[in-house]
């Protein structure tokens, strides 16, 4: 399996894996919304106050590694035509460079996904292990 395919098989995986918890841990939070009502628990308050603050913090932490990701990819693409400059003219005609940016796109996307999918699976996680006690 190329380089390539593996990653683009990796980011396929992670968002299958977010396709399934993000479902989960919507339902159980909506579901302990209704249940709480106008008087929210302790717990109940953490847990809504949490499941905003993570939401942010992994929209920060997903827009900062894909901008550090795209600067990477930027400086190595400029570099390869840089190094042959053939590559000027005609770039999308070189499949050198074409692996290189399909590479980049992927390597950019995973980088994004990370937090997401972090976040939203072990919540998954937690959230399922609570409401089978």
């Amino acid at each position: 399996m190329t380089s390539n395919n593996h990653k683009a098989s990796q980011l396929a995986r992670k968002t299958a894996e977010l396709s399934f918890a993000a479902p989960q841990v919507v339902a159980h939070r909506v579901s302990r919304m209704a249940t709480a009502g106008l008087n929210p628990s302790k717990a109940d308050r953490k847990e809504f106050t949490m499941m905003g603050a993570e939401k942010i913090a992994a929209f920060y932490e997903s827009w900062q590694a894909m901008g550090w990701q795209m600067l990477q990819a930027q400086q190595q693409m400029w570099m390869k035509m840089f190094m042959n400059p053939m590559m000027w003219w005609q770039p999308w005609n070189n499949k050198a460079f074409n692996s290189q940016m399909q590479r980049s796109m992927l390597d950019v996307m995973g980088k994004g996904l990370f937090p997401v999918h972090s976040r939203a699976v072990s919540n998954a996680k937690r959230l399922g292990r609570s409401t089978r006690r």
